[in-house]
């Protein structure tokens, strides 16, 4: 109440001043705390169609205003910001390396239309090129999805005066389904025509003049006795062995967020859209997000994806261990492997035990699942975030 009698007889009593002195006087109090630490907030995602998705994480000072409905919006209305503009890659233009402004300069010293002007000129005109496409990049120079007059960080700010706390968005990324990866165009007749044609047409049955065998007679058959290793031999010609080859350039990106304060986004891929829609597919996504969220050790979607900086690191720690030093040279490299092919199993997350159902791996369910939709699927990204970590 004071303040707003206090902006009504600053601004002579004009209603629309008094809030423009409101608004200012709010953004200076924002700026004022800046400086205080943030070690509570949330984790959010926005996935749009499930095929654009965005995992972020927004800090506030304490768990109480984490937990208030102002600022979960500020956190549901950042994600989805970030989803609607694909050119953000950071935060502020702050955050934008040095590199990438010395090329983005670079590029505007070479345009044509400044090569006739004066030095100090051009080098004007590049500065203001320069920073409006570095504002492009940067989220807090957008204009706010809910209200274009202003910029996310006026946004952010006017949030901080309204709740009375510093907030910071300290990181996120964003997922396009398939980008990066080749995708083919399918012509279904002309695949179909290919395998028919490979198949020689079956031929007729021969006539037969004997009488028809009674029914009782045609339905016994010889018993044949079926292996183990038979079944796992058709498995293996006929199943997710022979598709892992083929190309998955459709599929979902989904999230799992466990109590705001640890999250994953994830996109695994499928040969066609046909499947990215099917309930078991959707089902196979969301418990794989879960998965990583209940995996803090999990880095990387397989072992063949860790980097083999990683692998010689890992391989120099387990070489040098007291228990190893008696042990005769080829002694030792034989129990370093296997140490090391443990350790970056528990790294991998196709090598963990599916948390549903922990008498196979996740590799196994993936494997299953190919089997039964008879089309190829790649696990092939996550992240995940853990509230306040580094």
């Amino acid at each position: 109440m004071m303040d707003c009698k206090k902006a009504l007889a600053e601004s002579g009593g004009d209603i629309e001043k008094a809030q423009e002195y409101l608004r200012k006087k709010g953004l200076a109090a924002a700026d004022k705390r800046a400086g205080r630490a943030t070690a509570e907030g949330r984790i959010g995602s926005y996935i749009h169609d499930s095929r654009i998705g965005v995992l972020l994480e927004v800090n506030c000072e304490t768990d109480f205003v984490s937990r208030g409905d102002v600022f979960k919006e500020l956190v549901d209305d950042l994600a989805m910001q970030i989803a609607a503009c694909p050119q953000v890659s950071y935060i502020s233009i702050d955050d934008v390396p040095e590199e990438v402004v010395k090329k983005e300069t670079e590029l505007e010293m070479q345009r044509e239309d400044l090569l006739s002007k004066p030095e100090q000129i051009r080098s004007k005109i590049v500065e203001g090129r320069v920073n409006k496409r570095l504002g492009e990049f940067a989220l807090f120079e957008q204009p706010f999805i809910k209200n274009d007059k202003v910029t996310v960080s006026e946004w952010v700010k006017q949030t901080i005066a309204t709740i009375g706390e510093n907030m910071k968005v300290k990181r996120f990324v964003r997922y396009n389904l398939g980008e990066g990866l080749e995708k083919k165009s399918q012509d279904f007749a002309a695949e179909v025509a290919a395998q028919t044609a490979a198949k020689p047409p079956l031929a007729a049955p021969p006539k037969d003049d004997k009488p028809a065998e009674t029914t009782e007679t045609a339905e016994k058959k010889p018993a044949v006795a079926v292996s183990a290793a038979l079944v796992k031999q058709l498995r293996d010609e006929t199943g997710a062995d022979k598709k892992s080859s083929r190309l998955a350039a459709e599929g979902l990106i989904g999230s799992y967020i466990h109590d705001n304060r640890i999250g994953c986004m994830i996109e695994i891929n499928s040969e066609t859209d046909f499947v990215a829609r099917n309930e078991k597919f959707k089902e196979l996504v969301n418990d794989l997000a879960m998965q990583v969220v209940a995996c803090p050790q999990v880095e990387y979607v397989s072992v063949e994806d860790i980097p083999e900086s990683v692998v010689s690191k890992e391989k120099e720690l387990e070489m040098q261990r007291e228990d190893l030093q008696s042990k005769p040279e080829n002694i030792r490299e034989k129990i370093v492997e296997g140490r090391i092919a443990k350790r970056l199993g528990v790294m991998a997350l196709l090598e963990q035990p599916f948390i549903k159902d922990d008498s196979k791996t996740v590799k196994d369910l993936v494997k299953e699942m190919i089997a039964t939709l008879g089309e190829n699927i790649k696990v092939r990204r996550f992240v995940r975030y853990t509230l306040g970590e580094n």
